[in-house]
């Protein structure tokens, strides 16, 4: 278990200080994928090189299975670390070196014979699909395929804690798509306890239990992803998961209400659910804003209904969404110029 109590951190810079972290307390269970996301400067990078004391915080605690890493010698950090590595946006990786000498690399500098170093580093390379790719350098690969050496690297020395830094984000689409599955499923056949940073919600969306949002150096909100996902409570979580508008449209101009519809799995059916509800109980209602997507048969994402008529409608509506299953609906209340009805 990873826990993380009261953590600060202050930067001296040329401007005078810059509080990264402020009071961050967490708990990340072992075996979990846990997401801290946050735009740029929230202090979530800062925080996740801290739990390793790749930065040393100025105040506050990183405990790992019970063990307080502030209070470790520098030999035993050194050993504790093994259990714990990093991949990052840039790959690091040795260019000089193919392949396999990349990921034998931290082997042999634990010790490792060159033979078990060699066979260990060529059942990772197959781990990651990159089997047929041992003798290849760096840059003869593509993005996707130096991430998952890195990946491979990173494994190594057979780690607890899996740390992923932005790790996707210098790679197209598709290639995040395989890089977040290759994650998932390493998660699952080793169970690692895997923590990723990033500043795109589909990431944590798509492979992570719970979530923490960073704002402005702090946890501004965390819980499960579903959860947060559903009924974002902060305003920092409300503009990462609503960044059509993040809820700033008012529902007080002329006869008009507004209403947000989290679908959170709903089935997607061919029969839009506005328009049926329109045919079915008389409410008009206009689309304002929306970023829905179907996964198979089910429907994630939210959407911004205006409802004209006034108060009684619009609670006319909230009732009759509401008995939809996996589907959340608030009133909006935060102003912006609007005409309304």
């Amino acid at each position: 278990m990873i826990e993380i109590q009261h953590l600060s951190k202050t930067f001296q810079t040329s401007d005078g200080e810059v509080e990264a972290l402020k009071d961050v307390s967490l708990t990340i269970a072992d075996g979990e994928i846990y997401g801290i996301i946050g735009m740029s400067g929230a202090g979530k990078s800062t925080l996740v090189r801290s739990i390793n004391l790749l930065e040393r915080p100025t105040g506050g605690k990183i405990l790992i299975d019970g063990k307080d890493f502030g209070s470790l010698t520098e030999a035993e950090l050194r050993r504790e670390r093994r259990n714990i590595t990093m991949i990052f946006q840039g790959f690091h990786l040795l260019m000089q070196k193919n392949c396999l000498k990349n990921v034998c690399f931290p082997l042999e500098l634990a010790g490792l014979r060159k033979a078990e170093a060699q066979k260990r580093a060529r059942e990772l390379l197959e781990l990651v699909g990159l089997g047929d790719k041992q003798k290849s350098y760096p840059a003869q690969l593509s993005g996707g395929q130096q991430q998952r050496v890195a990946i491979a690297r990173a494994l190594a020395t057979e780690p607890k804690i899996l740390l992923c830094d932005e790790a996707t984000s210098a790679l197209d689409p598709q290639t995040t798509q395989s890089i977040l599955k290759l994650i998932r499923e390493i998660h699952d056949r080793l169970g690692i306890t895997v923590i990723v940073i990033t500043h795109q919600m589909s990431v944590v969306e798509q492979i992570c239990t719970r979530v923490a949002i960073m704002d402005g150096g702090i946890v501004a909100e965390e819980g499960t992803v579903r959860e947060v996902f559903a009924t974002p409570k902060s305003q920092a979580a409300k503009r990462l998961v609503y960044p059509e508008g993040g809820g700033l449209i008012t529902a007080a101009k002329g006869d008009e209400r507004v209403i947000r519809v989290i679908f959170n799995g709903a089935n997607a059916t061919k029969t839009p659910l506005i328009a049926k509800m329109a045919m079915e109980e008389g409410i008009e209602a206009s689309i304002l804003a929306a970023s829905t997507r179907s996964i198979g048969d089910k429907a994630y994402g939210n959407m911004l209904l205006g409802i004209c008529g006034g108060r009684e409608q619009a609670e006319k509506a909230i009732r009759y969404l509401r008995a939809v299953p996996d589907i959340e609906v608030e009133e909006v209340k935060e102003e912006v110029d609007r005409d309304g009805c």
